[in-house]
């Protein structure tokens, strides 16, 4: 797993008494991210896929629509103590025509692994619109799907089996299937790598796929989903209010609280078929 994870000693304390051993730790470490040589973001994030972060970041942001926006991508200048590069620095020069990101859009510099949008300066900045539109996707999925869903994403979930660390987002067809899983300390960052992979794949938009994620659902994750034309996103846990807004507004089915066969619907009902007589 390389820098993925991290071996720490700990000691553990039980009922049966004392032990020390070594237990396995999520990485986490700082990426920053370029476009054409200028700093645009620094997010915690898991080591790993950092191309699809990249690519599923800018994607969100509305600054690229496909994978030929992206002339090159490459890690850059970080290096340790040692000198060795820590490939934490990535840089990407953006195609002939394709325009940079807006410098109106006035964003602080950090963001940490849990919170992808508190770096915007103001909710105008923040809700972007969406180049595709989710509304008019004619996705849908049967209730019996849905129910096996987290079970399945929880098999794929290989780190977050070793640490219990990880978040985990997952594109998903209509029988079930999952296209793609990612893992990160960050739930925005999960999200953007499962998009960049989409996006590098050539498959954006994403009209005929939904979003699944392992915990809330939060109104960036609306944001992203639809940004790249996802018209379902499905959440282990709860929606903030925002989210269901946000949903509601881009015609977009969300469901929360995705346990075995109990599900809230919150939006776009229409999607979710249930068995005849239910």
């Amino acid at each position: 797993m390389g820098r993925v994870t991290v071996r720490r000693p700990v000691r553990k304390l039980t009922d049966g008494g004392r032990t020390r051993r070594a237990d396995l730790l999520a990485a986490e470490e700082p990426l920053e991210l370029r476009v054409g040589g200028k700093a645009l973001a620094v997010t915690m994030r898991t080591p790993g896929h950092d191309v699809e972060l990249a690519h599923g970041f800018l994607l969100s942001e509305g600054v690229i629509a496909s994978r030929d926006d992206v002339f090159t991508a490459r890690y850059c200048d970080g290096v340790d103590d040692q000198g060795r590069n820590t490939y934490n620095v990535l840089d990407l020069t953006l195609a002939e025509g394709v325009a940079p990101p807006e410098t109106g859009v006035e964003r602080n510099f950090y963001t940490t692994s849990s919170c992808g949008v508190c770096g915007k300066a103001a909710l105008d900045a923040v809700k972007l619109k969406t180049r595709f539109a989710p509304g008019e996707s004619a996705f849908a999925v049967t209730t019996d799907v849905l129910a096996g869903l987290p079970e399945a994403l929880r098999a794929q979930q290989r780190v977050f089996a070793s640490t219990g660390g990880l978040h985990a987002a997952g594109l998903f067809r209509a029988d079930g299937s999952l296209l793609a899983v990612r893992e990160d300390v960050g739930r925005h960052n999960a999200v953007d790598k499962v998009l960049g992979w989409a996006l590098l794949e050539g498959r954006v938009p994403l009209s005929d796929c939904g979003l699944l994620v392992s915990g809330r659902a939060s109104f960036e994750l609306v944001q992203k989903a639809a940004m790249a034309g996802i018209p379902f996103l499905a959440a282990v846990s709860a929606p903030s209010s925002l989210a269901v807004e946000l949903a509601e507004e881009n015609g977009m089915t969300l469901v929360g609280f995705l346990r075995g066969t109990s599900m809230n619907l919150y939006t776009g009902d229409q999607r979710v078929l249930e068995p005849a007589g239910v």
